[in-house]
């Protein structure tokens, strides 16, 4: 017996950092998500597969129109044709989209329950699924736990939409233990919620096969399923295989060693190339993030957008025009033993002054303190998902001085500011 175990495909979900970045292919960006399921299909019929699992949030929420839904449906109806079932369980996000209740499913799909734990019983393949989806977006209460013991004598699979003891970056929906599910005495776990690839555990397996397509630059690296395979009873394989169609990266470049800023830039021309070359020379979204005391700090401060533009340019020249540098960062540091001129004593001390804010605990308590009011007012749309506001949280405060700091030094070394 063979299977696909894959979860978070978030159909049509808009990728976040490049829409208005000039010169990207929008549409290509646009439809990522759906040439990954495509090559999903394409994948399941290739090695013959008995059955697809989906471990929620095929979509993500609400669909401005049913386009997003027929395509899925027409990719299960591939399926069909190749004789291949799929097994579905709503998450967090499809449980937000009105119009999923609405739309039929070819005959193949098997979408499990939404009120009570479901078992769907294979006995020509002497299977067993349990599973459960969300009723509602936010799923708190451990639905694992209510699900059956294995089925005696079948391969027992459990499909369920969680954060699993907690994951950074996901909000703990259905939470549970791994101890919870291995008294279950099923055989694989099949898990989705949490969009990073993860074996948990092996024998029995417990699994995240992670995301189908990488969304934004925290979802970096290869994206796609599991291919799993069974024999008497046993899994003999478990192998992740690639089905995105771009991808996310963040690239470090060391600046340690430059004296002017082109040195900077052949630095960062090594880097890029090392991350074309390590994603297959697919179509790549950078983030560039200069770091390091170094010499060509205040020519890197003192005309940023030269350099940003500097990068841009190398960056297409290494790719023929597939790599996009979502954000270029500097965050570098005056090299030690570098003077200032006359300037130096009161830089020094307005410098020292900020770099006290992100470093004394205290300072950072007190300001998240006074931004807690801002914080309760925000709206929750912008509270609340990948790209949510946290004013709450410290690292944002520290994020916000290296800020200052950075647009301050710019205006000095710049000759902005007098001293």
């Amino acid at each position: 017996m063979k299977f696909i175990h894959a979860a978070d495909i978030h159909l049509d979900s808009p990728l976040v950092g490049l829409q208005f970045y000039e010169g990207a292919p929008v549409e290509e960006i646009r439809g990522a998500t759906r040439r990954a399921l495509e090559n999903l299909v394409e994948l399941a019929a290739a090695e013959k597969v008995d059955f697809v699992l989906l471990a929620g949030d095929l979509y993500d929420g609400d669909w401005k129109d049913y386009n997003t839904g027929l395509f899925l449906a027409s990719q299960m109806s591939r399926l069909r044709e190749e004789g291949i079932r799929a097994f579905v369980i709503s998450g967090n996000h499809d449980a937000a989209s009105q119009i999923t209740k609405h739309l039929r499913m070819p005959d193949n799909v098997k979408t499990l329950s939404v009120r009570n734990p479901e078992s769907v019983h294979i006995e020509d393949l002497g299977l067993a699924i349990h599973g459960q989806g969300y009723a509602a977006r936010a799923v708190t209460d451990d639905l694992a736990g209510g699900y059956p013991l294995a089925t005696p004598h079948h391969f027992n699979i459990g499909l369920l939409h969680t954060s699993l003891d907690g994951r950074e970056g996901h909000e703990s929906y259905a939470p549970t233990s791994v101890g919870s599910l291995l008294s279950k005495g099923y055989d694989y776990w099949a898990l989705g919620h949490v969009h990073a690839r993860e074996i948990v555990r092996e024998e029995p397996w417990v699994v995240f096969p992670g995301n189908l397509q990488g969304r934004h630059i925290r979802e970096t690296g290869p994206k796609g399923c599991m291919l799993v395979e069974e024999q008497d009873g046993r899994i003999v394989r478990v192998e992740h295989r690639e089905l995105d169609v771009m991808r996310w990266a963040v690239a470090v470049v060391d600046a340690g060693r430059a004296a002017r800023g082109d040195d900077v830039i052949d630095a960062a021309i090594k880097v890029l190339k090392k991350a074309v070359k390590e994603n297959n020379e697919m179509p790549l979204a950078v983030r560039v993030e200069i770091m390091g005391a170094t010499k060509a700090h205040r020519e890197l401060l003192a005309n940023p957008e030269r350099w940003k533009s500097e990068l841009r340019a190398v960056a297409t020249d290494i790719s023929g025009g597939t790599m996009w540098l979502e954000k270029i960062r500097f965050a570098t540091r005056e090299a030690a033993g570098t003077t200032l001129g006359a300037k130096s004593e009161a830089l020094v001390e307005l410098m020292s002054a900020v770099d006290g804010l992100s470093t004394n605990a205290d300072l950072v308590s007190a300001a998240v303190e006074a931004l807690g009011d801002l914080h309760e007012k925000l709206p929750h749309e912008l509270k609340s998902g990948d790209e949510a506001i946290r004013l709450d949280d410290p690292e944002t405060v520290k994020r916000a001085a290296e800020g200052v700091r950075q647009v301050l030094m710019e205006r000095i070394l710049a000759g902005g500011v007098e001293l």
